[in-house]
């Protein structure tokens, strides 16, 4: 059984760890200006801002996964982005051996429940080109793209793409 809950504060340096091992398959497939970039922000500590919900994963008291609800209107991307008027899902980890069991959809569930619960009626996300998993993931979830938000992390020709999932039926 799965078990979403909001991180401990003395789990933060393991809930890093396991990001940077999870995103770490992506390291030969992107330049090294792209990683470390993406390892920059993913082992920031963005995460700890006030109102930004870190969330684990826990399988058999184990953490399998993590992610960060950063509030509307919250510079989630150091300046790359304009603040948005939603929530926004950020980095999204799920440990190598914990795969294929759930535990991201579990995580996106519990960031969708929390943002309906506060009156948005949007959630978004950002994701690298290259993250295509993910990008099934979220289109399954009916998230939609929204170039205009998109941005070049590292001038490197690879995009971090904009997405948003509607919570109006009439949008989806």
């Amino acid at each position: 059984m799965i078990t979403i809950r909001t991180a401990r504060k003395k789990e933060i340096p393991l809930i890093r760890k396991q990001r940077l091992q999870a995103y770490e398959e992506h390291i030969n497939t992107i330049p090294d200006k792209h990683w470390q970039a993406l390892k920059k922000a993913i082992t920031s500590g963005s995460d700890e801002q006030p109102g930004v919900e870190l969330l684990v994963a826990e399988v058999d008291g184990e953490i399998a996964g993590s992610t960060a609800l950063f509030p509307a209107k919250t510079d989630a991307y150091d300046g790359l982005v304009d603040e948005l008027d939603y929530p926004e899902i950020r980095v999204l980890a799920v440990a190598p051996d914990a795969r294929g069991k759930g535990i991201a959809s579990a995580l996106v569930d519990e960031c969708i429940r929390l943002a309906k619960q506060k009156g948005y009626h949007y959630v978004g996300l950002h994701t690298g080109e290259f993250m295509h998993n993910a990008i099934a993931l979220y289109e399954r979830y009916g998230f939609k793209r929204l170039p205009e938000y998109d941005f070049e992390p590292a001038d490197d020709g690879i995009i971090v793409k904009a997405f948003r999932l509607s919570f109006n039926q009439d949008e989806n």
